[in-house]
């Protein structure tokens, strides 16, 4: 096939030129975020185009309101997609285009919505009065390809800029690197480049106090509302050391970022919903915890599990999306079983061992309140109780595949599904695939005993005996 051909349009679609992303926080007894986005495209497929498709922050979640889109200056219309996509794509809008858009042609789109802090937040968003946040994914409008199998996904340009305009006094986090700032009356507007390649937006603000360990440069800094009563030395050096381990052995999560930030959030919630108290939660240069968490001392064990855990979703979550099969056995057991990893760097076979008899100690506690429903068959939708039967053994399937491959070659096939799937949805079909690449096994009989059959395989047992199991 000559290169020529690659440039012919085989489907309707279009490309994106230009795109900018502001953020504005308003503050106020109910503070909130203006969001805007300013895209130029062109229209690269096979035909005209009679409307765009555009994923919006869902109104629910996010407390979205005042959506406004503009073609080219002019009000463009926002209807609900037919009822024959609304299922699979709940949060997307079509927008009218009115005239057609032709071939080759350019249009501008300007869009605009405020987002401020629903009923019901957590991970997603929090916004108050000191601080605000935006996690991941879902707070930011994405545009879609027009309804062809064969039409291409409009990438992000090469250069796309995200200006953050915040009080003089906020620190401010956010993907990219930072290119400069500007000062806008009271306010500074902070401003940050992505590439094609960078995963989507988050961003992190508020006006805090910086903590940093005395006289260490390479240890975790905390960003909090007060100024922490506790010397942070310690726990900064240990989640340090954890944040390296999983960039050396899982590969690395954001180099604009040599170190990693444990950040105050109020309100934040835990990922799982009927989970209150203490929570922390994921972002790519670090760490967000509640007040509650706080509370427990930055020092505490309690404390610096959470956080550790938090650490390792950034990998296996953050980078990768879960389908709602793999959303408590990877989900949730890779973050847990990466506690294992730091606690063997840390303390060593002993420190392993210990971590394993945690889990199956927490395994045998919750058979007593619920009955055992297949690892591979629990969902986010079951009862608590089964889900936390199946959380409790799901790290433990990962120490199983160490134990009966090894521990090199099952985390160079996690770094290889880390790498390779970055940015997409991922499932147990893609974990067996890049374990047998890198393991020169055929692992399916493992994948079933573990995934489809219930309690623990007698071998795994004997071999690493719980707590309870020790006593007499």
């Amino acid at each position: 096939m000559s290169s020529s051909s690659c440039t012919v349009p085989l489907a309707p679609g279009y490309r994106i030129l230009k795109e900018t992303r502001e953020l504005q926080f308003v503050a106020g007894q109910n503070p909130s975020l203006l969001i805007h986005g300013t895209f130029t495209l062109e229209n690269v497929g096979t035909t005209e185009l009679k409307f765009i498709d555009i994923v919006f922050p869902d109104e629910k979640a996010f407390g979205r309101r005042n959506l406004r889109a503009r073609i080219d200056g002019r009000d463009a219309p926002t209807s609900p997609l037919p009822e024959a996509y609304r299922q699979e794509a709940p949060h997307t809008m079509r927008l009218a285009l009115d005239p057609l858009w032709e071939q080759k042609q350019k249009r501008t789109l300007d869009i605009n919505y405020t987002l401020s802090s629903p009923e019901d937040f957590g991970e997603r968003i929090t916004v108050a009065e000191n601080s605000f946040h935006l996690g991941f994914r879902g707070w930011f409008s994405v545009l879609q390809p027009p309804k062809h199998v064969l039409a291409p996904f409009p990438k992000r340009p090469g250069r796309t800029i995200v200006s953050i305009r915040v009080p003089q006094d906020f620190l401010v986090l956010a993907r990219g690197a930072a290119v400069g700032r500007k000062q806008q009356g009271s306010d500074v507007e902070h401003r940050f480049l992505l590439g094609s390649e960078d995963l989507a937006p988050y961003v992190v603000a508020g006006r805090y106090s910086e903590s940093t360990s005395h006289g260490k440069s390479d240890s975790a800094t905390f960003w909090t509302l007060h100024p922490l009563e506790e010397d942070p030395t310690a726990t900064g050096e240990r989640l340090a050391a954890a944040w390296n381990l999983l960039q050396s052995d899982f590969g690395p999560i954001d180099k604009n970022f040599r170190v990693p930030r444990v950040i105050e959030c109020p309100g934040l919630h835990a990922h799982i919903a009927d989970e209150q108290g203490p929570a922390a939660a994921p972002f790519p240069g670090g760490v967000l915890v509640n007040s509650e968490a706080l509370a427990l001392g930055i020092g505490s064990e309690v404390f610096i599990r959470k956080v550790t855990r938090a650490l390792a979703h950034n990998w296996f979550g953050g980078e990768l999306y879960f389908n709602s099969a793999a959303a408590i056995g990877m989900g949730e057991g890779l973050p847990d079983y990466a506690t294992i990893v730091i606690d063997e760097a840390r303390t060593g076979a002993a420190g392993r061992q210990q971590r394993i008899s945690l889990f199956l100690d927490e395994y045998h506690e919750a058979l007593k309140q619920a009955v055992e429903k297949p690892l591979g068959l629990t969902s986010l939708l079951d009862p608590p109780e089964q889900r936390r039967v199946a959380m409790a053994k799901a790290p433990l399937f990962f120490a199983a595949l160490e134990d009966a491959q090894g521990e090199a070659p099952v985390r160079a096939g996690l770094n290889r599904l880390v790498t390779l799937l970055r940015g997409e949805e991922v499932g147990y079909d893609d974990l067996r695939a890049a374990l047998e690449e890198s393991t020169g096994r055929n692992l399916a009989e493992t994948f079933r005993t573990w995934l489809y059959g219930k309690g623990i395989p007698v071998e795994f047992s004997a071999r690493h005996k719980s707590a309870n199991e020790a006593q007499p």
